[in-house]
């Protein structure tokens, strides 16, 4: 009990002289203020300077000025856009003759060269169709061979009927002068009627004969003249046959599809046993080597753009590459006179929009052929109006 008095006997001697010691600090503060004396604090001399925003001030105004110079030399000449893409003239693999599908040669995503066997149709009825002309074909020349066989008999025959004809008109000719002399001997009475009856019978008889091989020698013409049109009709024949066998065979060879060019095969939708028609679409051919980027430039930009100047590609699937390209063409008209609805604008409400002018850019071989790039890619391109080529800045008349 007794410490325990001692110990608040000690915190109460302790709360009193806090007490004074903040009644005099508070008496002192009040002197002062009566006085106008405040005292400085005692950091006020040990403030640090504030280098912050003459940093920030800096680094604003070399970032402008960089950006300036850079528009300046450089950003001013360049024409941009982001509505740019790699095209390609994709093929679609169709075939020109309806078959089923015998052989699939390729897979989806392959690399092909051109001449590679892509797919093979069933060729049987078309190799029976090549066969029966080559058949109709040969028995065409054995017709033809036939009529120039009966046409040299004709001729042999007018020949005949010729020299037939000539040997009458030597006995028509005796046999005249038989009747004259017949006929002064009757006058002069060394000869009977008779005679002069049966003179003039023989002439009358070769006369008719004459006539005959007159007959004859029409006949073996008309003759000719007809195994001749029939041989002509024959080779027309024959030329269609011929023209009918290229078909025919032409037919063969298109159950065999092969690639047109190197690419890679894209889009299959075929397998063997598929009874496919003609044009329908097997699959898509991508071009390894003929890819070009096809880049939408506003109307208010083509004035500065000419086939020939540099551009800068960036790739968007690959964000650490650039190509440089060139420009190749410009389109004739915006891409809405080309779409399948162009846009009218006689009728109703008008809102007028920017037109976009589709601009050709071509990639360096060198790059097409490490087989990177896709058709289809989004690419950003930057075109230096400063590169544009000579000829190219020459107007035309």
């Amino acid at each position: 009990m007794t410490v325990l008095k001692n110990v608040k006997s000690d915190q109460e001697v302790r709360f009193k002289n806090k007490e004074t010691t903040l009644e005099g600090q508070a008496s002192e503060h009040a002197g002062q203020m009566e006085t106008g004396a405040i005292p400085e604090p005692q950091n006020m001399g040990k403030r640090k300077p504030n280098v912050v925003m003459p940093i920030l001030v800096l680094l604003i105004l070399g970032a402008g000025g960089w950006y300036g110079y850079q528009w300046w030399t450089e950003g001013r000449f360049m024409v941009s856009t982001d509505d740019a893409y790699i095209q390609g003239d994709i093929a679609i693999i169709s075939p020109k003759v309806t078959g089923y599908v015998d052989e699939v040669n390729v897979k989806a995503n392959q690399r092909v060269k051109a001449g590679d066997v892509l797919v093979t149709l069933d060729n049987g009825d078309y190799r029976i169709a090549a066969e029966q002309v080559d058949a109709s074909i040969d028995s065409q020349n054995l017709a033809i061979k036939s009529i120039d066989a009966r046409i040299v008999g004709a001729r042999a025959s007018l020949e005949q009927a010729k020299a037939t004809k000539l040997a009458l008109q030597a006995k028509v000719h005796i046999a005249e002068l038989t009747v004259q002399r017949a006929s002064r001997l009757q006058e002069q009475s060394y000869s009977t009627q008779s005679s002069l009856d049966s003179a003039n019978a023989s002439l009358d008889e070769v006369k008719a004969e004459l006539v005959g091989a007159n007959a004859n020698i029409e006949a073996a013409q008309a003759n000719i003249s007809v195994l001749t049109a029939q041989r002509n009709e024959a080779v027309a024949a024959l030329k269609s046959l011929q023209l009918n066998k290229e078909q025919a065979e032409r037919n063969l060879a298109f159950t065999v599809l092969k690639a047109p060019y190197d690419g890679t095969i894209g889009n299959l939708s075929v397998q063997k046993g598929d009874l496919v028609s003609a044009g329908a679409s097997l699959a898509s051919l991508v071009p390894a080597n003929d890819l070009y980027i096809e880049a939408n430039f506003k109307e208010t930009q083509i004035d500065q753009i000419s086939p020939g100047e540099k551009v800068k590609i960036h790739v968007d699937a690959f964000g650490s590459l650039d190509i440089e390209g060139r420009v190749e063409s410009l389109s004739p008209a915006s891409g809405s006179v080309f779409s399948v609805l162009p846009a009218e604008n006689a009728t109703g409400n008008f809102t007028k929009v920017v037109q976009r002018i589709p601009v050709r850019i071509g990639i360096p071989t060198s790059e097409l052929d490490k087989g990177y790039l896709r058709a289809g890619l989004s690419v950003v391109v930057d075109i230096d109006t400063r590169t544009a080529t000579m000829a190219s800045l020459v107007n035309v008349d």
